[in-house]
């Protein structure tokens, strides 16, 4: 940081977090000087309209619609960035950093996409980033990364990182709830938007995943590397299916770094057994486990959105930084998204994992030998076999198959095949299972 004198603190757009953030540097301004003995303060909202900030009751002197005054303010030392998206907030934030002041961020999908970049800047200019309400609201996760779990070597990375996600399929595994009804139930709740895509695709979770997995693996994985499924065409006969088995479905976003250093990527709908942590991670709540060599398993649990929670964190980074603590993170260890080489992907279809299948087959004879046998023909093994006696469609059952570990591709080769069978009927389905991460201990 360029100057130790500079406490001042402009939150940029007052929305629910912006609003929340303002609200715990307003009204905790006594008790966080006496934690942590710096004279930091609040000087500026920065929007294009207050309603919000008048509703909680925010000062109106502290209103400001003019960025660029806070910009020329030498007072500034923090310009905390909380209006989302990735182009007006990606102007702003340059505009500050060019300006010598550090930035704090929640904003997963700018630094998903633009974290490189942005962090170069920020070394170029001498001033800090610090994003650590952009993964897990109120979790704090990145700092586990980058500082308490240091001396691991991180083997692989599990995350529940969507409360949404997780509030839907809550609702779908314990009350029966089916996808639509889940929906617009999170939906009357203000659990999920008008307009949900971004979380029920998956796509934010995949957002946090390559922060997570750059910062825990040590290299740079792109977003365009990480395949996306969401949980939007999810079948509620599935998720009870999976019950019956021993398992619940979870959104889970996955890294693992294998013995050869290649690492892979994936978020998308799992099963795991009911005795798995994550299995208990219910509502709108998130989690992240983390296996490092040393340590072995860590999870971090905790509210995953909401004003307060994630503006926990935000007002986390900003003492971090007005103390120096994120400067010397910043300029000592070589972690950071803009020094990290490329990861080295492990191709689509080289992956080893279980999967739950669901097929619906004419009501005939031979046509489960027939299934198995291709099956056989592509290297996978069958776990167990169980046969719904409910028609789901006349003259069709369901059956499900659980294969033993069989590489992704050769999965997605028998299925094809499988496809053209004339006793299939409708849609297959095809989860993964995710199992606990070996420990070496």
């Amino acid at each position: 940081m360029k100057s130790d004198k500079r406490y001042g603190i402009a939150v940029l757009g007052c929305g629910t977090v912006g609003g929340g953030t303002a609200k715990i540097l307003v009204e905790d301004n006594d008790f966080l000087k006496k934690r942590t003995n710096l004279p930091l303060f609040l000087k500026y909202i920065v929007d294009v309209k207050f309603d919000h900030a008048k509703a909680l009751g925010l000062p109106e002197n502290l209103y400001e619609k003019d960025f660029d005054k806070v910009l020329k303010d030498p007072e500034i030392g923090v310009v905390v960035e909380l209006i989302g998206g990735t182009t007006l907030a990606k102007e702003f934030i340059i505009k500050a950093l060019k300006a010598g002041k550090n930035v704090v961020t929640a904003n997963k999908a700018l630094l998903a996409h633009y974290g490189r970049e942005l962090f170069a800047e920020a070394r170029k200019n001498g001033v800090v980033i610090g994003f650590e309400a952009s993964c897990g609201g109120g979790i704090p996760i990145i700092r586990a990364l980058y500082d308490g779990l240091l001396a691991n070597r991180n083997e692989a990375l599990f995350g529940i990182v969507n409360g949404t996600c997780n509030y839907i399929l809550t609702q779908m595994t314990q009350n029966g709830k089916t996808y639509a009804e889940a929906l617009a139930e999170a939906q009357r709740d203000g659990l999920a938007e008008a307009n949900p895509t971004l979380d029920v695709s998956g796509l934010d979770s995949a957002h946090k995943l390559v922060i997570m997995s750059s910062l825990a693996f040590g290299k740079y994985v792109s977003l365009q590397s990480t395949p996306v499924i969401g949980i939007d065409t999810l079948d509620l006969a599935d998720v009870l299916a999976g019950q019956e088995l021993g398992y619940t479905i979870k959104l889970i976003a996955m890294a693992k770094k294998y013995p050869d250093g290649r690492i892979s990527t994936i978020v998308c709908p799992a099963f795991i057994d009911k005795k798995h942590p994550l299995a208990w991670v219910s509502g709108a709540f998130n989690a992240v486990s983390v296996y490092g060599h040393a340590v072995g398993h860590t999870m971090y649990y905790g509210r995953g959105a909401g004003a307060s929670p994630t503006a926990s964190a935000v007002t986390s980074d900003v003492i971090s930084i007005l103390s120096g603590a994120a400067e010397k993170f910043f300029n000592t260890y070589p972690i950071w998204l803009d020094n990290l080489p490329d990861a080295d992907m492990l191709p689509y279809g080289l992956s080893e994992e279980k999967f739950y299948i669901r097929f619906n087959v004419l009501d005939k004879p031979g046509v489960l030998a027939k299934v198995t046998a291709i099956f056989a023909k592509h290297n996978i093994s069958i776990a167990s076999v169980v046969q719904k006696n409910e028609k789901k469609e006349e003259h069709s059952i369901p059956i499900v198959i659980i294969t033993h570990y069989a590489l992704e591709g050769d999965i997605a080769d028998a299925l094809k095949e499988i496809s053209f069978l004339d006793e299939l009927s409708g849609n297959t389905v095809c989860i993964r299972i995710m199992e606990e991460h070996k420990e070496k201990f």
